[in-house]
């Protein structure tokens, strides 16, 4: 908040505090809250700042969900900072943009301004959501209060974006605010009086629980405190048939939505051999996660020549699937007979023609080492 209340130029300190200030994922903060949901046999979604591994002074607005059994169900980064939280955390990632199956029913979070992105919030409507988590700031100032404009009301805004989730996806809606405490007053005074004259008269934000209809059926909580309240998940079921917007309400033949889940990542590392492209790894061959192992890279080209010409000429090829061929018997005085490859180099070829993902010869290269079958 206080990058609205004073130029970036004066704020280096303050940046520099709150990144220190910020937590890893996988740091002793939320291994004690992780320690603490399976001690109470509790689930959890506490959002925090989070310390990008990759970099020194790069932070997330991230949120996670914690099992009861202190598992992260779920860890989500804010996708897009709203208005001046550009100039502190980063642009997050679709990975945590999932819906959790929860003992309290199908559940998926948002985290401030996401409530407002349609994209954001229907790509957890059609996971199923039944509960939905709503995370905001104590207050968003975005105009002076004393000045002639329209200032953000935070808990207008709130109401109607927690209204319209509730209503469009017919889920219960948790909408938690964080509170603006003394010790935040004491920091943000030293910016100067009219900072905290700023922050004295903006809105604040609220807590409270709204049905699948859109309507509040819990206490208008302003202040710290816990909040209470009790109801059925399966009573989403009624109102979808009114509106089911990931179901029969909608049209998928016309519209078309697709998620990037795939966890932004700084850098990716792989390892390269002299004259070679990058090493691929796949599962379907079964030399390519160790390599080293194929005869055939223990052997010379003038010896792989000389086994080529002990084998002798294959048959022409049958039609049929992609991967029969005929099954020209090794001969007798191989010396590859009853090698470590025998009968495993089938996986490896593709109507003759040179494994693509292990690299190596598998016989492809050489027509008469294609068939190593006795």
């Amino acid at each position: 908040m206080w990058t609205a209340l004073r130029a970036p130029i004066h704020n280096h300190q303050l940046f520099t505090a709150f990144v220190e200030n910020s937590i890893y994922v996988d740091g002793p903060e939320i291994e004690e809250i992780r320690q603490a949901a399976r001690r109470h046999d509790i689930l959890v979604s506490v959002g925090f700042s989070e310390r990008n591994p990759a970099s020194l002074g790069s932070i997330w607005n991230s949120n996670v969900l914690v099992g009861a059994d202190g598992i992260i169900l779920n860890h989500h980064r804010k996708i897009v900072p709203t208005f001046y939280e550009k100039l502190v955390w980063t642009p997050g990632d679709g990975h945590g943009l999932r819906v959790i199956p929860t003992p309290l029913g199908r559940l998926g979070a948002l985290i401030c301004g996401e409530n407002t992105n349609p994209l954001a919030r229907y790509t957890l409507m059609a996971e199923a959501e039944q509960v939905h988590i709503s995370t905001y700031p104590p207050l968003w100032p975005t105009r002076d209060p004393g000045s002639a404009g329209k200032n953000y009301d935070l808990e207008n805004a709130i109401r109607i974006r927690a209204g319209a989730h509730s209503f469009e996806a017919k889920v219960f809606n948790v909408v938690v605010s964080s509170v603006f405490g003394e010790q935040s007053a004491k920091t943000l005074s030293t910016l100067g009086e009219e900072a905290a004259r700023v922050a004295e008269d903006s809105a604040r934000g609220v807590s409270l629980v709204l049905d699948p209809f859109g309507d509040v059926i819990s206490d208008v909580m302003r202040e710290e405190g816990l909040l209470y309240c009790a109801f059925d998940p399966d009573d989403v079921l009624e109102p979808k048939q009114f509106h089911d917007l990931s179901g029969s309400y909608n049209r998928f033949d016309i519209f078309d939505l697709r998620v990037n889940r795939r966890r932004v990542e700084a850098i990716s590392f792989f390892s390269q051999r002299i004259g070679q492209g990058p090493r691929q790894r796949s599962l379907n061959c079964p030399y390519s996660r160790r390599p080293r192992h194929h005869p055939a890279l223990r052997l010379g080209r003038t010896r792989l020549a000389e086994l080529a010409a002990q084998v002798g000429p294959l048959s022409p090829r049958r039609r049929g699937p992609p991967m029969s061929w005929d099954r020209r018997p090794v001969r007798a005085d191989s010396p590859l007979r009853g090698g470590r490859c025998r009968g495993r180099w089938r996986r490896c070829l593709r109507g003759g023609r040179r494994c693509r993902r292990c690299s190596v010869g598998c016989g492809a290269g050489v027509g008469g080492l294609r068939e190593l079958r006795s």
